[in-house]
């Protein structure tokens, strides 16, 4: 599997470690960046790596920010990403489940770096349920076509 990567500078520790750990486990990075503390802006790495993910040039994206919220909203911007905000196991695992994201985001300032590892291993081993919630991802879509 083929993971982007990205992050802005108060992201880069966790991104680090994040990395780090994907290549352990056998999966393919692609590190946009950044690669140092010099301040940046996260839009222009959510938006690459969103874009990376819709193209169909990685399965999936890991984003980093302070609190993963910029990061959210700007590559939930990209037709056919959804993204979210993962602060808990619980909720990774349903936001695989129920809502079939391909992008989850984090906090580089609110959990711990152990713990973040635990929510992607948790994401990235669920898989989408199907039935009503397939449904639901139409009408996600259907907002997304502008209809």
């Amino acid at each position: 599997m083929i993971i982007a990567l990205g992050a802005d500078h108060k992201g880069l520790k966790l991104k680090e470690k994040i990395k780090s750990y994907l290549q352990s486990e056998g999966y393919q990075v692609i590190d946009f960046g950044t690669h140092s503390d010099t301040p940046v802006d996260y839009v222009d790495y959510a938006r690459v790596v969103a874009l990376t993910v819709s193209r169909g040039e990685a399965e999936a994206g890991v984003l980093i920010c302070w609190t993963g919220i910029g990061m959210s909203i700007s590559s939930n911007k990209v037709k056919g990403i959804r993204s979210f905000v993962a602060n808990d196991i619980f909720s990774a695992r349903l936001a695989k489940e129920h809502n079939n994201t391909n992008v989850i985001c984090f906090s580089g300032g609110m959990i711990g770096e152990d713990y973040a590892l635990e929510i992607l291993k948790v994401w990235l081993s669920s898989s989408f349920m199907y039935g009503r919630h397939e449904l639901r991802l139409c009408k996600i879509t259907d907002i997304e076509e502008g209809e």
